[in-house]
C-alpha cells in the first residue's frame, strides 16, 4: 500500500510525470521518419505505475487512451515479472490483445528500473502509415476481417538488455510496402522511450519512493474529481441515438448507435446495449476504444481538468454486450474504428446536453475524413509512396459561440500535412484547392463551424486512392432549434470535367494523370433558432465567404445585397422576411 503524500507534492509530481510524457512525445515527433508522425503528429505517450496503471498521458490524440490503456497489463499476462529486466522494451499492435485499437497503431512500452527495482513504465504509440494488409495504408473500406488490415504483432520484446531485437524489426519491415519508413519510425519510438526512461530516473533520484506513492494518489484524485463532477449533474436517465452512414460495401445501410446514461448521486452508468451488432466492415470498435471514448466525453462535458489516468475509469461503469459494433469480438476488422468512436462521442454529447447546457455543443463533423494515395516513384520503381491525409471539418456551435471551422474534433487531434511538405515529400499529387466549404455550417443563433475542401490532382498514372469517411449520408445535427450542417462528400473529377461521387468508404480506386480527388468534409450543427441570429452577424458571414447570400435569405431570413463593391443588409426586406417566419 502506498504512503500518503501531501496534496501539494502530489500535484507537483503529477505535472512532472505529465511533462515526462510530453517530452517523450516531442522526441518521437522530432526524430520520426514519416510525415504522418513528424508533421501530422499522430502519436501518444504515457507513464504508468509499477502495476501497469496509466498515471499520465500527454494530450495528443484522445483515441489513443484506448490504445495505451491495457498495454502493460497485457505484458504482465505474457511475461512473468521476474523475466522483465532493465533494458527490455515490448512492442504490440493487436487490438484484441491489449496492443491498440487498430493495427497501424504500434505501441512500444519500457519498464523503468532504479537500482534493480521496478518503479514504473513509459510507453509511446505511433500510427504507422503502412503495416501491410490488402491495400496501401492498411485500412480499407471493404475489409471483412482484421487479417486483411495488416500485420498483427503479438506482444514481444523489441529490445532486450538495451539492444534492439533486429529480427522483430526485420519482420515488421518485410510486411510493409515502405520498409525504410517503418525502420525510421520504430527507431524513433525506441529512442523516445529512452528519453522517458532517463527522465523517470531523474525524477526518482529527486523524490525517491514519494514518486511511486504519488502515482497511486493521482489515480485516487482523478476518481474523486470526476465523481464530484458527476454529483453536480441532475439525477435522471438520459438517452440518445445516432447512426453510422454504413460499414462499406458489405453493409450499405445505416447502423444504430445508442446510449442510456443513468445518473444517481456520484454514480454514472452508460449502457450501449441496443447498438447494432458488429459487422463485416472496418468500423468495429474494441472495448478499450469504447472506454477511451467514454472517458474523453465525460472529461470534456463534466470537468476538463480531470487528470488523464486510470483512476477515472473507477468513476463510471459501462455496460455493453460482447459482439456489438462498439464491443467487437476477434477477428472483426477495426481499421476505421475511429469514425465509430466519433459517433459514440456524439451520442454521449447528445444524451448529456440537457444535463450540461453550458458545456454542450451541437454535433461536430464527427468523421475522420481520410484520403490515402499510393503509387511507385516514376524515377525509381523500387520506391513506393503511401500518403495518408486526414482532412478536418466543422465543430458544433454552443450556447455562447459559433462553432470552429476546419478543426479536428473529439477523438482525433492530429495536424494537417502542410501543402509545402506534402508536395516536397509526395510528388505523386499536388494540391489545387484548400479552403473552407461555404454553407456547410448549420444555421442557428450561433452558426456551426465549416468543413474544408481539399483537392488533389494526380501527377502521373498508376496512383491508387482509398477514401474513408462518414457523416456523408446522415448530417451533423443541431441543438435547441439549430439546423444540421452539411454532410461530407468525395468526388472524382476527370480532366474533361466529368464528376463522379464516390462512396464514403472506397478502396483502391485507380487514378490517372490529371484526375482530381475532391475531399469535402462535413460541417457541423447550429445552436438555437436561426431567426435569432443578428443580421449583422449574418452579413459578416457573407462578407467572409462562410455563408452565401442565397442561404442567408433561405435559412436566416436575412436579405444581403450588393452595396457598391461590398455587401449590406436590406433591413426592410429582412424585417418582412422574418415577420413571415
Amino acid at each position: 500500500m502506498s504512503k500518503r503524500v501531501d496534496a501539494v507534492t502530489v500535484e507537483i509530481i503529477g505535472n512532472l510525470l505529465l511533462s515526462i510524457a510530453e517530452e517523450t512525445g516531442i522526441a518521437i515527433i522530432r526524430s520520426a521518419y514519416s510525415t504522418n508522425i513528424k508533421e501530422r503528429r499522430d502519436i501518444s505517450t504515457a507513464v504508468f505505475d509499477p502495476d501497469g496503471n496509466m498515471v499520465a498521458q500527454a494530450e495528443h490524440v484522445a483515441m489513443h487512451l484506448g490504445s495505451l490503456l491495457g498495454i502493460v497489463q497485457e505484458v504482465y499476462k505474457h511475461f512473468d515479472r521476474s523475466d522483465i529486466q532493465e533494458g527490455d522494451m515490448f512492442i504490440g499492435n493487436d487490438p484484441y490483445n491489449g496492443g491498440g485499437t487498430h493495427l497501424p497503431d504500434i505501441t512500444v512500452v519500457a519498464p523503468v528500473f532504479h537500482s534493480g527495482r521496478l518503479i514504473g513504465w513509459v510507453a509511446n504509440l505511433a500510427h504507422h502509415s503502412d503495416v501491410g494488409g490488402k491495400v496501401p495504408g492498411s485500412t480499407s473500406g471493404d475489409a471483412v476481417s482484421i487479417f486483411q488490415e495488416g500485420t498483427k504483432i503479438p506482444l514481444v520484446r523489441i529490445c532486450s538488455g538495451g539492444e534492439v531485437c533486429k529480427d522483430i524489426v526485420s519482420i515488421i519491415m518485410a510486411n510493409s510496402r515502405i520498409p525504410n519508413e517503418r525502420y525510421g519510425d520504430l527507431q524513433a519510438q525506441i529512442a523516445a522511450n529512452r528519453v522517458g526512461l532517463r527522465r523517470m530516473l531523474d525524477a526518482y533520484d529527486r523524490y525517491g519512493d514519494v514518486l511511486v506513492d504519488s502515482m497511486y494518489q493521482l489515480q485516487d484524485y482523478a476518481e474523486r474529481k470526476l465523481k464530484a463532477g458527476i454529483e453536480k449533474l441532475p439525477d435522471g436517465v438520459y438517452q440518445f441515438t445516432d447512426y453510422m452512414d454504413d460499414a462499406g460495401t458489405a453493409c450499405p445501410d445505416p447502423l444504430k448507435i445508442c446510449v442510456t446514461i443513468t445518473i444517481a448521486g456520484n454514480s454514472m452508468t452508460l449502457n450501449f446495449n441496443g447498438t447494432a451488432k458488429q459487422v463485416p466492415g472496418p468500423i468495429n470498435v474494441t472495448y478499450n476504444g469504447l472506454l477511451a471514448t467514454v472517458f474523453y466525453s465525460l472529461k470534456a462535458l463534466i470537468d476538463p481538468t480531470v487528470p488523464s489516468n486510470a483512476g477515472i475509469y473507477r468513476a463510471f461503469s459501462v455496460e455493453c454486450e460482447s459482439g456489438l459494433l462498439v464491443n467487437a469480438e476477434n477477428p472483426a476488422p477495426v481499421g476505421e474504428r475511429i469514425d465509430t468512436c466519433q459517433r459514440v462521442a456524439d451520442v454521449i454529447f447528445g444524451a448529456l446536453a440537457p444535463a450540461v447546457p453550458d458545456r454542450a455543443i451541437a454535433c461536430c463533423n464527427s468523421s475522420v475524413t481520410s484520403a490515402i494515395f499510393s503509387g511507385a516513384d516514376q524515377k525509381d520503381k523500387d520506391r513506393f509512396f503511401v500518403y495518408l491525409e486526414v482532412v478536418a471539418g466543422g465543430s458544433g456551435a454552443s450556447r455562447d459561440a459559433d462553432g470552429l471551422s476546419g478543426v479536428q474534433v473529439h477523438m482525433t487531434n492530429t495536424s494537417n500535412l502542410p501543402v509545402e511538405a506534402l508536395e516536397m515529400e509526395f510528388p505523386l499529387v499536388t494540391v489545387n484547392k484548400y479552403e473552407l466549404r461555404r454553407d456547410s455550417g448549420g444555421a442557428g443563433r450561433n452558426r456551426g463551424g465549416l468543413g474544408i475542401v481539399r483537392e488533389f490532382e494526380m501527377m502521373y498514372d498508376g496512383i491508387s486512392y482509398t477514401g474513408l469517411g462518414d457523416r456523408q449520408k446522415i448530417p451533423p445535427w443541431g441543438l435547441e432549434g439549430g439546423l444540421a450542417g452539411e454532410g461530407g462528400v468525395y468526388y472524382l473529377v476527370k480532366p474533361d470535367g466529368t464528376s463522379t461521387r464516390l462512396p464514403s468508404k472506397c478502396t483502391d480506386i485507380p487514378l490517372e494523370q490529371g484526375d482530381v480527388i475532391s475531399v469535402q468534409t462535413p460541417g457541423s450543427g447550429g445552436y438555437g433558432n436561426p431567426l435569432e441570429r443578428d443580421p449583422l452577424r449574418v452579413l459578416t458571414d457573407v462578407i467572409e465567404g462562410k455563408v452565401s447570400p442565397e442561404k442567408a435569405q433561405e435559412l436566416y431570413s436575412v436579405c444581403v445585397v450588393k452595396n457598391g463593391s461590398g455587401w449590406a443588409v436590406d433591413e426592410e426586406k429582412t424585417k418582412r422576411l422574418r415577420e413571415k417566419r
